[in-house]
């Protein structure tokens, strides 16, 4: 059932514990800040968590004006999408990220969502701005996604792409296994878990940009 529980604390940190402080509710809004998703695509992303559980966190959120169902009018109305005030929880979760790389590693056998390593892409890249524009389709736990590195920037969307210079399929594990060493990348395309088409100077390139910091 989902809970009513309070810290019946005044203090604004409190109130947005009251929120989002349950377990799984901020992960919840982890995996919709890329893009809306279905309840099976969340309970994909997060497999440690039950459907009854995963269940309270929607309804709470919903209830808390966090998330909302897409309209029925929408191309898909079965998704859940953040609304503007769900929105807001982006760089604070940004924050925890970066504050939590520094954190032990959870025992195994440990998760990684496709989104948690777009989410750390974004933030560690740091593209070359002297550099062509680069277009990347990645193929990740079964969704496609365009990575284009343009001006020293990276922009990452849901979906895929005809104009691609390059395409990589990967688990999140090898993909984010990679952005820690780009120099494995012909390994892992020997052995078969990570597979690369196209211009693999593109993959390359994307990759370096998180492992290599730019001079200033």
């Amino acid at each position: 059932m989902p809970t009513s529980r309070s810290y019946r604390d005044a203090c604004g940190i409190a109130r947005a514990l009251d929120v989002v402080g349950e377990r799984w509710a901020l992960l919840v809004v982890r995996e919709l800040l890329l893009t809306p998703q279905r309840f099976s695509e969340l309970r994909h992303a997060l497999p440690h968590v039950s459907s009854n559980v995963l269940a309270d966190r929607l309804r709470e959120l919903e209830h808390n004006g966090v998330i909302r169902r897409a309209p029925a009018e929408a191309e898909d109305p079965r998704v859940y999408e953040l609304t503007e005030r769900g929105r807001r929880l982006e760089p604070i979760l940004r924050a925890l990220g970066d504050w939590g790389i520094e954190a032990p590693q959870p025992p195994a056998p440990a998760s990684l969502s496709a989104t948690s390593v777009l989410i750390f892409l974004q933030g560690a890249a740091r593209p070359d701005p002297a550099a062509p524009p680069t277009t990347c389709l990645l193929e990740l736990d079964g969704r496609a996604w365009t990575v284009r590195l343009d001006a020293g920037r990276i922009h990452v969307r849901v979906g895929g792409t005809a104009t691609a210079d390059a395409s990589l399929r990967a688990d999140p594990q090898a993909f984010s296994a990679l952005l820690v060493d780009p120099t494995s990348l012909a390994a892992a395309c020997a052995d078969g878990g990570v597979a690369v088409v196209g211009d693999q100077s593109a993959i390359e390139r994307l990759l370096f940009s998180v492992s290599e910091p730019q001079s200033s």
